[in-house]
């Protein structure tokens, strides 16, 4: 159940908020002891027994100023359960239990589709992706994005008028780039919404933006690529929908257009082809998926908490600076896929690890 009290609120961002409390350790710590409170209560054990001897959970203090910075700017808390948290990402397994939103729940109760692409985008790819992300508007459904320059850029502007998500990696209240904080606020100030699991006032860093990526593509029906290199933030978020069961869409580029070269590979191992918003459609029917009677409930967990501490600790023991197969770490782990998969998901969001082109994993030091 979401929290009701503020008391409440404040529990689960103290807790959430915590050092090494990531996602799904929030969740597997909700799991074991029921509530925020006493979760925290039991944190500094739980981390002696991991080796952490010295440990304090997220003071008061920190909370209740990061508090006050949302309601001095006008954001609000959406919380895993809630009535306005979008239904699409509540039925993720790592689903943020909290988001700090600024604009209207509203635009959450339409269809939506993520568009991203290059943020050095072409003058081909940002007209793609205006008439696209027009002509979807135009049909009912919601431009998501994530505020970047170029096609992210290009696609938010055209979607304003019937409401827009931009989904930001650091704070809710941060605007970055610079260049577009007036479109920033121009999404709230007509009817759409601004998204962030981070703090408030957190400036973004590279690995904030794999971990926004995801809440992307959850929030949306399906994903449409429209420039991306094979090496792009763009593919990590076509990636991550596959995983989470999302229809994956690209606009196919020039062989020769290095930012094609992503949009390629895509539909080369299958994603469907857009030439116009026709496409993205007709591969949608019916536009509007049943919506569940009663709010998704966080996943019970599946290992103990000290399980998954211990794993996560056997994986970092065996990662060092130097790349290494995710296939070779898991033989070396004498474990499972059905196991490692998520613990790496977890380090990778917690900032632990890093994933590198081929399957390749290190530790981030």
């Amino acid at each position: 159940m979401p929290p009701t009290t503020e008391d409440q609120k404040v529990a689960w961002l103290r807790l959430l908020r915590s050092r090494r409390v990531g996602v799904s350790t929030f969740y597997r710590l909700m799991g074991d002891y029921g509530c925020a409170e006493t979760a925290l209560e039991h944190l500094p054990e739980i981390a002696r027994a991991a080796g952490v001897s010295t440990y304090e959970p997220c003071p008061d203090a920190v909370v209740q100023a990061e508090m006050k910075s949302a309601r001095d700017v006008g954001a609000s808390l959406l919380c895993r359960g809630d009535a306005h948290y979008p239904k699409a990402l509540a039925d993720l397994d790592d689903a943020p239990p909290m988001l700090w939103s600024m604009g209207t729940p509203d635009v959450f109760e339409k269809p939506m589709i993520a568009l991203v692409g290059a943020r050095n985008a072409s003058s081909l790819g940002t007209r793609m992706a205006r008439a696209l992300a027009g002509q979807l508007a135009d049909a009912g459904y919601v431009i998501v994005s994530g505020l970047a320059r170029g096609v992210d850029t290009a696609a938010h502007i055209s979607a304003l008028d019937t409401g827009t998500v931009a989904v930001l990696g650091g704070g809710v209240d941060v605007l970055y780039p610079a260049e577009n904080a007036k479109l920033a606020q121009d999404i709230v100030a007509q009817g759409g919404i601004r998204l962030s699991e981070q703090p408030m006032g957190l400036q973004p860093q590279a690995r904030h933006f794999p971990a926004r990526n995801r809440i992307i593509s959850g929030i949306a029906q399906a994903v449409v690529v429209v420039e991306a290199a094979p090496k792009s933030g763009s593919l990590i978020t076509a990636r991550t929908a596959l995983d989470q069961g999302r229809d994956v869409m690209a606009v196919p580029g020039h062989p020769f257009d290095a930012r094609a070269g992503g949009c390629n590979m895509l539909l080369r191992d299958g994603a469907r082809l857009v030439r116009n918003a026709d496409d993205i459609i007709e591969a949608l029917k019916p536009l509007v998926a049943p919506i569940p009677e009663q709010p998704a409930q966080p996943p019970k967990p599946k290992h103990t908490l000290a399980e998954a501490a211990r794993l996560h600790q056997k994986i970092l023991d065996q990662l060092g600076p130097s790349p290494v197969g995710e296939d070779q770490l898991i033989r070396d782990l004498g474990a499972t896929s059905r196991a490692v998969s998520p613990a790496l998901t977890d380090l990778e969001l917690d900032g632990r690890v890093h994933r590198h082109p081929g399957g390749l994993i290190s530790r981030v030091s």
